[in-house]
């Protein structure tokens, strides 16, 4: 039996979002996968003026995660992937979210939203880096279709990436 998901809004990142998203990533738990802590607020400002450009250009970005009462919980969306390991120059799809609100449907229901808008912007595939042991995204990877496509060492680490893709 599957259950409904929940109420869940994607905007377009703002200013005072970056200082949401370092409040919310400040949980060792949500940045487990992520480097352990959150990066400096700084880097959130810039990663939120970038997602502003990458909607602007490419109509879409790292959206804002809005709940049923208005409350910014994480985000979800897709940019391109720019690193130079890994799948260089796809279009990955990707989600953080508040520890408070795991469990409950929140970035399954975003990321269906992600992938519709995605979709209608032409971009024919997604991928998703997820560590290989982050069960809970790799969970989320499955609800929405994704299949195992390759893996990856990743860098300054002894970790293992799997990268799951999705033709739209």
């Amino acid at each position: 039996m599957h259950r409904a998901l929940p109420a869940v809004r994607l905007r377009v990142p703002t200013h005072e979002d970056a200082f949401a998203w370092h409040r919310i990533f400040a949980d060792p738990d949500v940045m487990e996968f992520h480097g352990g802590r959150a990066a400096e607020l700084s880097v959130y400002e810039e990663l939120t003026a970038r997602q502003r450009r990458h909607d602007a250009e490419l109509g879409f970005c790292l959206w804002t995660m809005v709940d049923g009462a208005d409350r910014v919980i994480g985000f979800t969306g897709a940019q391109p992937w720019e690193r130079d390991w890994g799948p260089t120059g796809e279009i990955e799809i990707g989600w953080r979210l508040g520890r408070e609100h795991w469990g409950k449907g929140y970035v399954t229901a975003a990321a269906h939203q992600t992938l519709e808008r995605v979709r209608a912007t032409g971009v024919r595939d997604v991928v998703a880096m997820v560590d290989a042991r982050n069960t809970r995204s790799t969970a989320v990877t499955r609800r929405l279709g994704m299949r195992l496509a390759e893996t990856f060492p990743i860098p300054a680490s002894d970790r293992e990436g799997h990268c799951y893709r999705l033709v739209l």
